[in-house]
């Protein structure tokens, strides 16, 4: 039997050791604040077993891994009609590109890019009668306790520099791929990305993609195993922007990254595991986050491979 303790702590003083480069997302002011040397782990299995290493407890901003939660949110809203609005396929360019959007007329490649991510925003906004307190509530829920909020500092930091996001919002509706007032959507969008969580926390939350659309806390089904078999396969092959690919060559599990450093990862039917180390390499992933990742997937020999 592995143990698993003390490979996270060899993970730990791997990552530690080596002076990876990166930077922390500045163009955030308030991610800029973050110490970039930070680095935490957490490994939650579906029987309940548990390991930490690292940072684990300390809360970061979830950024970009938000986006899964908001895409599980309106596959509970209205099931696959999602995709009549967003593709599946992985864009091959920066998370926050233009490009694309013209050439293939207001569809964003897959939900997991901010295009993408906006327009799912547009569909809750209309689904649901208060978003923001019912998708402070789904993650409530997922985590069995009211703890976690939005981090006001953060949105109000992401709201004042999202000029590319105001762009790409207003392009959308220029598609009629928006339905509601864009910067009603944008205000939305970015609460989404300023929720704070701690590697357990986020570890916990991604049991949902573990176990087969139930809820960790009382095994309450969230989405149905079909439902959860796409997004993990998106999670695959979107989940990392144009870096998706070089994800799955060297980690070989679903995830989701976000700019405040985070990385979710699942190994479905066994584990859901979180790191977070803020330093980014040039793609905007988490650099110490891959590498561990890496490591823990080479050492235990497990993955979806």
């Amino acid at each position: 039997m592995e143990d698993y303790n003390r490979i996270l702590d060899d993970i730990l003083h791997t990552v530690n050791s080596v002076d990876t480069p990166g930077k922390v997302a500045s163009y955030i002011p308030e991610l800029a604040k973050i110490d970039p040397f930070k680095f935490g782990v957490s490994l939650q299995f579906v029987n309940g077993e548990t390991y930490n290493a690292g940072d684990y407890d300390e809360r970061f901003s979830i950024q970009s891994i938000s986006k899964v939660f908001t895409l599980s949110m309106a596959i509970q809203c209205i099931g696959d009609k999602v995709w009549e609005r967003v593709d599946v396929e992985p864009s091959g360019d920066p998370f926050n590109s233009l490009i694309q959007l013209e050439h293939e007329e207001g569809i964003p490649r897959n939900p997991f890019i901010n295009s993408g991510a906006i327009v799912i925003c547009d569909i809750l906004l209309s689904e649901l009668e208060n978003p923001e307190e019912e998708y402070l509530k789904f993650i409530h829920d997922l985590q069995g306790t009211d703890k976690i909020q939005y981090n006001e500092e953060v949105y109000q930091s992401e709201k004042s520099m999202g000029y590319r996001n105001i762009a790409m919002a207003n392009f959308i509706k220029s598609f009629e791929n928006i339905d509601n007032d864009p910067q009603d959507v944008l205000d939305f969008y970015f609460y989404t990305c300023s929720i704070d969580m701690s590697c357990v926390e986020l570890a916990w939350c991604f049991q949902l993609f573990a176990t087969h659309g139930k809820c960790a806390p009382d095994g309450t089904l969230f989405l149905e195993r079909n439902q959860i078999k796409r997004i993990n396969a998106l999670m695959l092959t979107c989940g990392f922007y144009d870096e998706s690919g070089e994800f799955a060559f060297r980690v070989g599990l679903p995830g989701k990254s976000g700019v405040g450093g985070g990385i979710a990862a699942v190994y479905p039917g066994e584990f859901s595991i979180a790191v977070w180390s803020p330093k980014l390499n040039e793609k905007g992933n988490s650099a110490k986050g891959m590498h561990a990742l890496e490591l823990f997937t080479t050492h235990t020999e497990v993955s979806i491979f």
